[in-house]
């Protein structure tokens, strides 16, 4: 009998070792580490090179509280992520999670506006679906119904507008027209709402675990920046899952160029090696919280020597391998291999992503896009076949938490095409098991 729980009552095997992209049981039992665990080991498992940083700085300390000592791994690690940011994003807040970055990001705009004499601007606005974080104020701009519900008593629930979902509103992505159309959502929510009383729109550039992989239409970035620009607004971007070279840039909004003036950034920026996340903020915004008494906010273990050790050598390593560029090529060959699907399976209505961020999307018809019964559960179903046969992908419902199942194939930046084969192979008998177990719903 296990002591511990978790979200899932799932029967799991006990893990003994982990290398590259793969991980054993205790039985001898190898499986791909197929979604990063949660989109986390971006680099993969049991790096020797951070590996070998951990121990060195275990042999020096392991902790050290911020307002007592300056470190030199969390002064290298900061200085190391300002270099990689957009312009003008120089300041680095360390926290443990991605839940503590957005939760961080969201207080440290506050108190930027009212330190600037902007008292009356608090709301968030956000998009649904959407996900970013478990935490009460992570939650209030979280829009993904299961997650929320129990807790809408205790919590100030945050405008929300639609995702850019064009696909699945039968709009044609690649049309500028569809990005303006979305983004003169948040104009006009903004206007409803009224501009002096909205603090910031919090997106993530490229979706994660609610909209699955969701990339945004064209025109839609840049329009949704000049609009923050227009009325005020901070705009946060939340690249817990995209950021870290997932996407085959550092962060997702390089990917159009953007640059935000809130990032949280965690899951592969610490690679599973240990629990760290960051916010990353334009120097002019922390220099006017720190010039009027500091950011009123922490964390006890922000900054930790060891984690930092960690994160810089996760950093290191995948600059000197070109991990990034590898996650664009070989994400690029396996998203073409995913779409090829559904040439052999009707029930795949989508495949999206950028770099190794990928999802494909189930769906009981293609023309209307109409999902599955629910009461199917595929999105358990399809993950459960899966594990079965020896690989590990990441689901959850589509269309805002209770409808809808899309699935996340998003392997470590190391892999390679022979290992998308092996991927390939396994999950396409998962997906043979679930046509034949329910061929009839799918006919």
């Amino acid at each position: 009998m296990s002591h511990l729980f978790y979200l899932s009552t799932a029967a799991r095997p006990v893990l003994d070792r982990a290398e590259g992209i793969y991980m054993w049981d205790t039985t001898g039992r190898r499986f791909i580490d197929g979604s990063s665990g949660a989109m986390v080991s971006n680099i993969g498992h049991s790096n020797p090179a951070v590996l070998a940083a951990m121990q060195a700085q275990m042999a020096r300390s392991t902790f050290g509280y911020r307002l007592h000592f300056e470190t030199e791994p969390g002064e290298r690690l900061a200085a190391k992520v300002a270099s990689l940011s957009p312009a003008g994003m120089e300041k680095v807040f360390f926290v443990s999670g991605g839940s503590e970055a957005v939760e961080s990001a969201i207080k440290l705009a506050r108190q930027w506006a009212v330190l600037t004499g902007q008292g009356s601007r608090w709301k968030v606005i956000s998009r649904f679906p959407s996900y970013h974080g478990s935490t009460l104020g992570a939650l209030s701009v979280t829009g993904y119904d299961p997650l929320t519900d129990p807790f809408r008593p205790m919590m100030v629930d945050m405008p929300k507008i639609p995702a850019p979902r064009a696909w699945l509103d039968g709009l044609d992505k690649d049309d500028p027209a569809t990005g303006a159309h979305y983004a003169a959502m948040l104009e006009a929510e903004i206007l409803a709402q009224g501009p002096d009383t909205v603090l910031a729109f919090i997106q993530e550039p490229v979706g994660g675990a609610s909209t699955g992989a969701l990339v945004p239409p064209a025109g839609y970035m840049q329009a949704v920046r000049e609009i923050c620009t227009k009325y005020g607004i901070l705009l946060i971007h939340d690249e817990v899952m995209s950021g870290g070279g997932r996407v085959g840039t550092f962060l997702g909004g390089d990917l159009w160029g953007i640059v935000p003036d809130i990032v949280a950034i965690s899951k592969g920026f610490g690679a599973g090696y240990v629990p760290l996340g960051a916010m990353v903020a334009q120097s002019a915004i922390v220099d006017a919280v720190q010039a009027a008494g500091g950011f009123m906010h922490g964390h006890t273990y922000a900054g930790n020597p060891l984690a930092c050790a960690a994160g810089l050598a996760v950093l290191e390593e995948i600059l000197a391998q070109g991990m990034m560029d590898n996650a664009a090529r070989v994400g690029a060959v396996l998203k073409a291999r995913l779409s090829a699907l559904m040439q052999r399976y009707g029930f795949i209505g989508d495949v999206r992503g950028e770099g190794l961020l990928l999802a494909f999307e189930f769906v009981a018809d293609r023309e209307t896009r109409a999902p599955l019964p629910r009461e199917m559960k595929a999105f358990d179903e399809m993950v459960e076949r899966a594990y079965a046969e020896g690989l590990i992908i990441y689901s959850r419902r589509s269309r805002g938490g209770y409808a809808g199942d899309h699935f996340l194939v998003c392997p470590p930046m190391i892999t390679t095409e022979a290992q998308v084969d092996e991927i390939m192979e396994k999950l396409i008998r998962a997906l043979d098991g679930f046509a034949a177990a329910h061929a009839e719903q799918l006919a």
